[in-house]
């Protein structure tokens, strides 16, 4: 979620710069621009990911999964910063301020402080367990460590992946119509 921020924060800077103006001048799609900014969001994050677990395994980090858990772990991951990423372009494209592209992540970054990836949600207090075991961060946390510790992976799963591709597609929706109505 914090590495996403970067991406509302760029568009923002070249909606104010003019450069969506410039490159429509250029015979390439309107929407190239765009997808230039969420593919660089998603290859980045990704060289984040890669050097989050590098540090983990040297720490002594060590799972039982398999080639196929690890991709689908890598899957789930690429997936939901797809999606997120799409929510930042949203931001970035609808923001009146440099402050306001950025700090729409805020929330985001606390969804893992409440949802099972620091405690078991039946440790929550009513409300909160309800929001935690209803959010997409608990599925896609129960899920990567049942891949990665080698135990069943059950439904959460598809939860997660329900959570990423339905959070991608609205995304993406609103972000193109605020693309095509802003630029």
């Amino acid at each position: 979620a914090s590495g996403i921020a970067y991406t509302a924060y760029r568009l923002f800077m070249d909606k104010q710069r003019g450069i969506f103006e410039r490159f429509h001048t250029m015979p390439i799609s309107r929407s190239a621009l765009l997808w230039g900014h969420v593919l660089t969001s998603l290859v980045s994050n990704a060289i984040s990911v890669i050097v989050i677990i590098l540090v983990a395994l040297v720490m002594g980090f060590r799972s039982s999964a398999g080639i196929l858990p690890w991709l689908a772990v890598a899957g789930i991951l690429a997936l939901f910063t797809l999606a997120l990423t799409w929510v930042a372009a949203i931001a970035g494209l609808s923001a009146k301020t440099v402050e306001g592209a950025s700090a729409f992540s805020y929330p985001l970054i606390f969804l893992p402080f409440i949802s099972s990836a620091f405690v078991p949600t039946e440790s929550m207090p009513k409300v909160v367990r309800a929001f935690a075991e209803n959010q997409p961060v608990t599925s896609i946390v129960n899920a990567i460590r049942a891949l990665l510790s080698g135990q069943p992976v059950g439904n959460e799963i598809w939860v997660a992946l329900a959570w990423c591709v339905g959070i991608l597609l609205v995304a993406y929706f609103f972000a193109m119509r605020v693309y095509k109505k802003k630029v």
